[in-house]
């Protein structure tokens, strides 16, 4: 299958997959060969996401990132509502189709309660999980509804996303610490995924579901304590305004006692764009600390 939209190929040199699903299909990498991190992503981004971090690993990991139905170069399947109920069953549908054994699960933004949704039912088949900056409970403070609210609202959250694709232009750069790093290539990679007013309808329903995601959400938080023998990795990019305060890292350290925490002072919301390098140690402390059936 051709590619919706360009992107420079220094950035992004990688072979697409295709899995059809229903009617549509998942576009997701494939990277590297070695013990398996499956790399899930947030609102509004995608695979791309992921780009430095899969350049970096893909001579030591199997590298699997999708783009969920609806994001990136995925095409939803007809009546998709983009809801992270129907999120978390794609990816499980395409864990399943991959046979996917024993893995690491990368986590951020709306990965959370995605990946989380796979983890507390099949706690035997992760290796370990990285977290940043991320929930997967019921939003309980203010920043987080507020946000919910504007960015979801209607009908001026909806104006926001579908007719100025608001998320992509602009959540995502102010999202990023180093500015540096927001080049106009960058820009292009987050805004091209949404063409037209009715392709932006996802970035709109992720801040909606924030609220309207609640029991969902708390059915997922009642069955973390199942995680509490899972390895852990958290990243927490502390220049984070959207809702994700120190408070929240300190939640994600009970829930995942056995977890190793780095405070990342230079990086924001999308710690994948600011610290790479970060992320794709925390991959490899994982891998470390699990070799030989002995947790270090």
């Amino acid at each position: 299958m051709d590619r919706p939209f360009k992107l420079d190929p220094m950035e992004y040199p990688f072979t697409d997959h295709w899995f059809p699903y229903r009617d549509g299909y998942i576009h997701y990498l494939d990277e590297g060969q070695g013990p398996t991190v499956l790399l899930l992503h947030g609102n509004p981004t995608w695979s791309y996401l992921y780009r430095n971090v899969i350049k970096d690993l893909r001579e030591e990991f199997r590298l699997i990132a999708p783009d969920y139905p609806g994001f990136g170069m995925s095409k939803a399947p007809s009546g998709y509502r983009f809801t992270p109920q129907e999120q978390s069953v794609a990816v499980q549908h395409l864990i399943r189709h991959l046979d996917l054994k024993n893995f690491i699960v990368v986590v951020q933004d709306w990965g959370g309660p995605i990946g989380l949704s796979y983890a507390v039912g099949h706690r035997n088949n992760l290796r370990g999980i990285v977290v940043m900056n991320t929930w997967a409970w019921p939003a309980e403070i203010l920043p987080m509804k507020l946000f919910s609210l504007a960015m979801g609202g209607w009908p001026i959250g909806r104006w926001l996303q579908t007719r100025r694709n608001f998320f992509a232009k602009v959540i995502v750069p102010h999202g990023i610490y180093q500015a540096d790093k927001v080049t106009d290539s960058l820009r292009k990679a987050y805004t091209d995924p949404f063409p037209t007013p009715k392709s932006r309808i996802p970035t709109w329903v992720f801040p909606r579901q924030i609220r309207k995601a609640r029991t969902w959400l708390a059915d997922i938080e009642s069955k973390l304590p199942s995680l509490y023998d899972l390895p852990a990795q958290i990243l927490w990019g502390t220049k984070d305004s959207a809702g994700f305060p120190l408070e929240q890292m300190t939640k994600w350290q009970k829930y995942l006692p056995l977890n190793e925490t780095e405070v990342l002072e230079d990086a924001s919301h999308y710690v994948q764009e600011d610290r790479p390098d970060r992320v794709a140690a925390s991959i490899r402390r994982i891998m470390n600390r699990t070799q030989g059936g002995v947790l270090r």
